[in-house]
């Protein structure tokens, strides 16, 4: 009997309470008044952009895979990876820990990009052959999404804030840390593909391949 992957053995109600408590959050940063912590955050940006980034995987995957003959189960587990470093960093917010903890922000970069590149990594590793073409593939995607985070991070509160001093080194600093995340993602997630055979393949299946003519 074929051991299904782990990411499609959790449920589809993980990654629906992730986005709920994300957005529920990001509501309460928005419009409730008289909380400095969320001042001059772009909350409001975030409001409409995290809930379509944290959708983008569920929807491409169906995209990909609506016309295909069989259907696989949806990786729920896969997308709830992908959408939990936005909850990270929203409650990360929610709680002050950005000024009350001082290695909070490198810590996120490490460990959101380690999450959100293992997702991508469960996501693809069925289809990049072979292991150190998908450690490649998951840390470039991560280096590329770290660079682009820091120019959104940029672009929407940064220019205009109180942090434009020291930006320059920490920008240095948490594309280095999300690189770094993202290839621990693309080794475990080359680990654990090693360990689960891939459904796509008829022999780890359990059926045998049709003869060739």
């Amino acid at each position: 009997m074929t051991r299904r992957p782990a990411s499609r053995q959790v449920p589809w109600l993980v990654p629906a309470l992730v986005l709920l408590l994300t957005v529920g959050q990001l509501l309460v940063a928005e419009y409730v008044p008289g909380i400095d912590r969320f001042a001059d955050k772009a909350f409001g940006a975030r409001l409409i952009a995290y809930p379509l980034l944290m959708l983008t995987a569920p929807t491409c995957w169906w995209l990909a895979n609506r016309r295909r003959p069989r259907r696989d189960a949806p990786p729920w587990g896969a997308f709830a990876l992908v959408m939990a470093p936005f909850l990270v960093d929203v409650t990360g917010n929610s709680l002050d820990l950005y000024d009350a903890v001082v290695w909070w922000d490198d810590l996120n970069h490490f460990a959101n990009w380690a999450l959100l590149c293992a997702g991508l990594g469960l996501l693809l590793g069925t289809r990049v052959r072979p292991d150190w073409a998908l450690v490649t593939l998951v840390t470039g995607l991560g280096a590329v999404l770290a660079i682009g985070w820091e120019l959104g991070e940029w672009f929407t509160f940064i220019r205009h804030g109180t942090e434009l001093d020291t930006a320059y080194e920490d920008t240095l600093a948490d594309e280095a840390l999300g690189t770094l995340g993202a290839l621990a993602a693309g080794l475990v997630v080359a680990s654990l593909r090693r360990r689960t055979p891939a459904p796509e393949d008829p022999a780890a299946a359990g059926v045998s391949a049709p003869a060739s003519r």
